[in-house]
């Protein structure tokens, strides 16, 4: 396919790379954004859950000063001044993800727990639930939704910016398309190109239905 694609752009194809291979890196590239996304997950929606406690509200602009400084630096950027302290590899690009994904994944976990009806958590004071069970048993549940949608939005960032861990030297999908540059081959290029955005609809996609389950069971 990408072949004809390089064909119909009126280029002479070249070698392409062997889906073996292709399904290799898509391996790796997967498993890089999932643990991208886990350090997310922690870093922007525990700072989410932060921000809206209630003796917390005095760090909320320290907190969204925080991610806002964080999204500000483009994932390339991360990745190159974070070679010389954390070396090729993974580990640069996992940097990368925590920042670009900080201030989304902070910002929908806020929104979430927000959109909470107060008259929810009124209800479980005054069963005499504490602070921390009541954000386990009543906010996180209701929440779940929009949490979903926040996880969602965090994971396609994810595996879009693995992609830049080849930069780093990471065997990512985004390795072709480095190679391809280098060598002037259009051919690998669309196909670590084309494998990233389909492995993102993919993951997307899983997570649209995972979101419709639970407002289905949030309404139930």
């Amino acid at each position: 396919m990408a072949s004809a694609a390089v064909a119909f752009l009126g280029e002479t194809p070249r070698r392409a790379l062997p889906l073996d291979h292709l399904g290799a890196l898509a391996r790796n590239h997967l498993a890089l954004a999932g643990l991208g996304l886990a350090l997310v997950g922690i870093g922007g929606a525990g700072l989410g859950i932060l921000a809206t406690r209630p003796g917390a509200t005095r760090l909320r602009p320290a907190i969204d000063t925080l991610a806002a400084f964080a999204q500000a630096v483009p994932p390339v950027v991360a990745v190159a001044l974070a070679l010389p302290v954390l070396s090729f590899g993974g580990p640069p690009t996992l940097l990368a993800m925590l920042l670009y994904g900080l201030m989304p994944a902070l910002r929908g976990t806020v929104a979430a727990l927000e959109a909470v009806p107060a008259d929810a958590r009124e209800a479980a004071a005054a069963l005499g639930l504490t602070h921390l069970q009541i954000l386990v048993k009543v906010e996180l549940p209701l929440a779940a939704p929009g949490l979903l949608d926040t996880l969602r939005t965090a994971l396609v960032l994810a595996v879009a910016t693995a992609a830049l861990g080849a930069l780093a030297g990471a065997p990512t999908l985004g390795t072709p398309v480095v190679a391809g540059l280098q060598n002037q081959n259009l051919v690998p290029m669309i196909q670590g190109a084309a494998a990233t955005a389909a492995l993102a609809f993919l993951c997307e996609a899983l997570l649209l239905a995972a979101a419709a389950l639970a407002a289905r069971l949030a309404r139930s």
